[in-house]
This record gives C-alpha cells, structure tokens and sequence, in this order.
C-alpha cells in the first residue's frame, strides 16, 4: 500500500469524526484544552485501533459484523444526536446546564465507537488482502485526531456565535451522519 492510498484512507476514515467534532464544538460552545485533549486522543485511538482489530479478527468474523454493523453506527450516532437536539430545545434552564459534554463518559465511548466503526471494515479487508495493518493504522489514527482537532476548533466558532440553535445542528449533523451511514451500506 503506497502512502497516498493510506493517505487518503485516513483522510476519508476521519471524515466522520471531523463532522462528529464540529457537532461536539456546536454542543460545548467555548472549547477547553481538556476536551480538545479527550475527543482527538479518543478519536485518533479507537481510529487507530479498530483497523488493528478488524485486522486481528480477519475475514473470519467479517460475516457476522458487517450485517448489523451500520445499524449499531447509525444506533449510537441517532442516539447522542438526538439527545443533543432534546437538550438544545429543552424549556427548562437547569436540565440545560446538566447537558452531557460530548468529551467525557459514556458520550465520549460512544462517539468514539460510531465514528470508528468503518475503521475495523477496513482492518478486516487489509487482513483478507493480506495487508499490514501497522502503519496504515497509525497514519489513520494521527489523522483522525488532527482532523477532529480541526472540526473542534471550527464548531466551536460557530456555536459561540449560534447558541442553542448551533446545538440543534450539532444534532441534526450526527443524525445525518448515521443515517448516511445507513444508506450507504443498505444500498451498496
């Protein structure tokens, strides 16, 4: 595998945690070194660790996970989208100030598997093809957290300016990632 293809393999495996960061920069508003830390490290993580996993599993379980694996992306995507838009649009104050942050907890886990999940398809064709799985990996991790990084930087710009309506389109982005997702392996 030539560094453009892993390249750009890394570049289209990070799309989904861009999106999914920019929604994470609308839902916080004023971005911290904290939550920059935990959604690159968590992102660039699992990134790097799904193709590893896929790799190590081989063509073996591909079977068993490819036909619900767009269902459990779409799922978790669908779930924390729509939690954010409920929050956004929540007439009471205190449950606002409550809100979950996108970079801790089960929402940080969560996100970081959804966003991932595309990553271990990949480590499944690589081990079919008889591909190392090393520094494919690590490119895509790096450029996962570096892309995430980016859309962090670029949500949060948007949602000091846009408020609670920001917020409603973090959520609605997540939704439209999962369903995508959806699509794409229904129809192809």
């Amino acid at each position: 595998m030539n560094w453009l293809t892993i390249l750009g393999l890394a570049v289209g495996l990070a799309m989904d945690a861009f999106a999914v960061a920019v929604a994470a920069g609308l839902a916080l508003g004023q971005v911290t070194g904290g939550h920059r830390f935990r959604l690159a490290f968590h992102f660039g993580l699992f990134q790097f660790l799904m193709p590893v996993a896929g790799w190590l599993a081989g063509s073996q379980l591909v079977s068993y996970i490819a036909a619900y694996d767009h269902w459990v992306a779409f799922g978790l995507l669908a779930y924390i989208g729509g939690k954010m838009i409920w929050e956004s649009v929540s007439s009471h104050e205190s449950r606002r100030l409550l809100a979950t942050d996108p970079t801790r907890g089960w929402s940080l886990v969560t996100l970081s598997v959804a966003t991932s999940l595309d990553a271990l398809a990949v480590g499944f064709s690589m081990a079919a093809l008889g591909i190392s799985v090393w520094i494919p990996s690590v490119v895509i991790g790096l450029v996962a957290g570096a892309l995430t990084l980016v859309g962090l930087s670029f949500g949060s710009r948007l949602g000091a300016a846009w408020g609670r309506w920001a917020e409603v389109a973090g959520g609605v982005v997540l939704l439209a990632i999962g369903a995508r997702i959806l699509f794409l392996h229904l129809t192809g």
